[in-house]
């Protein structure tokens, strides 16, 4: 008899592993919607949904494995990373979904709120030091600029990548898809990966502001400190996110 596995479970969504299918349990019906959607209308290899009976979803296994994970080296190939920055150039390159995306299509205003808000929520707290935070929030401002939308991903991170060889075998996790930044994409994926950057970029075939990726980096990470905490998992963890802002200094 198959065993059921845990892959990822929290206070807003769980992922279950049952032989070869994949339930995904979402508390936000509208993310469930859009992660099918988005993977009907990406040009790149998806999941194939087996049935959607909110608030479940039933997608296949998917070949391959992850491009890697965040705190560890990676154990693809230049060339598979390339292929992924290629993958992202194909999705934006693809028309707009019909909807916002997530973070990645945040309003600049909204964003720059919930940026200084965690900032100051960060040092009132003690969690982080207050020039590390000042330092990032700097660099974070140059993401902070007008954009054209494409279609995005959204969490566009490594675990999402699955390869097999140099090849792309499937992009999973579709809920934050939607009209966002393209370098959001990218900064994403590079993530706590800055020696992969240059591979990505070849393979995106197309002008990249390193700047602007770096921004992402920072603001990324000092959204993302207390979310992470607060349900379970560990961003001091070495080579995750508070290493990624520590890098900046």
């Amino acid at each position: 008899m198959n065993e059921v596995v845990v892959v990822v479970a929290h206070s807003e969504r769980a992922t279950l592993r049952v032989g070869d299918v994949f339930l995904k349990v979402d508390a936000d019906q509208a993310r469930i919607d859009v992660e099918v959607e988005a993977m009907a209308l990406a040009p790149v290899p998806t999941p194939q949904v087996l049935w959607h009976k909110p608030p479940v979803l039933a997608i296949t296994a998917v070949p391959g494995t992850a491009l890697g994970r965040l705190g560890e080296p990676s154990p693809a190939s230049p060339t598979a990373w390339a292929a992924a920055g290629a993958a992202i150039r194909k999705l934006h390159d693809a028309p707009l979904p019909p909807w916002p995306g997530g973070q990645a299509g945040q309003d600049l205003d909204e964003l720059t709120a919930d940026l200084d808000g965690e900032c100051e929520w960060l040092v009132t707290n003690g969690v982080l030091p207050a020039d590390l935070v000042t330092r990032n929030r700097q660099v974070a401002e140059a993401a902070l600029r007008p954009w054209t939308p494409v279609f995005t991903h959204g969490d566009f991170q490594i675990t999402h990548v699955f390869v097999d060889g140099d090849e792309i075998t499937d992009i999973i996790d579709w809920s934050e898809a939607g009209q966002g930044d393209a370098l959001f994409d990218l900064a994403t994926l590079t993530l706590g990966h800055e020696e992969h950057l240059g591979d990505v970029v070849a393979g995106c075939g197309t002008d990249v502001d390193l700047d602007v990726i770096r921004a992402w980096w920072a603001l990324r990470s000092l959204l993302g400190v207390r979310w992470l905490v607060e349900h379970g998992f560990d961003p001091f963890a070495p080579g995750c996110e508070v290493d990624v802002l520590r890098s900046r200094m």
